[in-house]
């Protein structure tokens, strides 16, 4: 069966576009997988709306992509699909995730891409923003970007400690000695793009390495107050049954926490690798 054509209407200049023609409900052709990964390169997160999708569908999409992340080590998953992540939020589970950050930068390897499915979501309030670091790059002075040229920094787990310390501190120690933390360049470039952007995040970004505490704090303050601009953003408004799909590797998100007294509830898959990306590479070095 052929699949419709995909209707791609950008949603601000910098990051953000909707994709209409796609069912979740019926198997997607390869044809259709491939226009769908171009539509997140290019606008670096993505909605469908409408969708009633199955946790079966949900994992099969995200397949189409690459290999699945392990379960998280903090949040649930749903009943009998150990790799969808439950995020669920109500008033005795009040959402922790309002800080802009990009998932899991604490791990030598984080993921390509998040698949997260609006299964319940509040009357008012509840919304994410995201934002490119292609854009935050290309708006730093040229001064800065020399500066932060060969740079790297320090990722740890950041508020996560939090979960961990109701074991005490020994639990505390072993997740810091399993979890761990991890060093990546501030101006990374993106594997398909090859496009610079800004690598850093207020959740997890904890140290420019080489440098002092203080002189880290201020350039680390800079940039955050940099990225934490509007013309670099989408502010997202979700319905029941939308899908996002966003490229965690040059994006930041923050989920706003302005619902505590009502109920949201999200279903999300991490994609580990970019197989395209992967597949291409082999290819060039062939």
């Amino acid at each position: 069966m052929t699949e419709p054509s995909l209707t791609i209407e950008p949603m601000t200049p910098a990051i953000g576009a909707e994709v209409f023609g796609v069912d979740f409900g019926r198997p997607l052709t390869s044809a259709t997988a491939d226009a769908i990964y171009q539509a997140l390169i290019d606008h670096l997160v993505i909605f469908f709306h409408d969708q009633s999708l199955t946790p079966e569908a949900h994992l099969a999409f995200a397949r189409s992509f690459g290999e699945l992340d392990t379960p998280h080590h903090i949040y649930p998953h749903v009943v009998g699909f150990e790799q969808i992540v439950r995020l669920e939020n109500h008033p005795d589970r009040p959402p922790d995730t309002h800080v802009w950050h990009t998932d899991l930068t604490f791990k030598k390897k984080p993921p390509f891409a998040s698949i997260l499915w609006a299964k319940e979501v509040p009357l008012i309030g509840g919304d994410t923003l995201w934002a490119s670091m292609y854009a935050a790059y290309e708006a730093l002075p040229a001064a800065m970007k020399t500066m932060l040229d060969g740079l790297s920094a320090v990722h740890d787990m950041g508020s996560f400690r939090n979960d961990y310390l109701a074991g005490g501190v020994t639990a505390l120690n072993e997740a810091m000695r399993t979890v761990g933390s991890a060093v990546h360049p501030i101006v990374p470039r993106h594997p398909v793009t090859g496009r610079p952007f800004l690598y850093v995040n207020k959740g997890f970004t904890v140290q420019i390495a080489g440098q002092s505490t203080p002189d880290s704090d201020r350039l680390l303050a800079y940039l955050f107050d940099h990225i934490d601009q509007p013309e670099f953003q989408i502010r997202f408004r979700w319905r029941a049954g939308t899908v996002a799909m966003w490229d965690n590797r040059v994006t930041q998100h923050y989920a706003v926490a302005d619902y505590q007294q009502q109920a949201r509830c999200m279903h999300r898959v991490t994609v580990v690798n970019d197989r395209r990306a992967a597949t291409a590479a082999a290819t060039d070095v062939a």
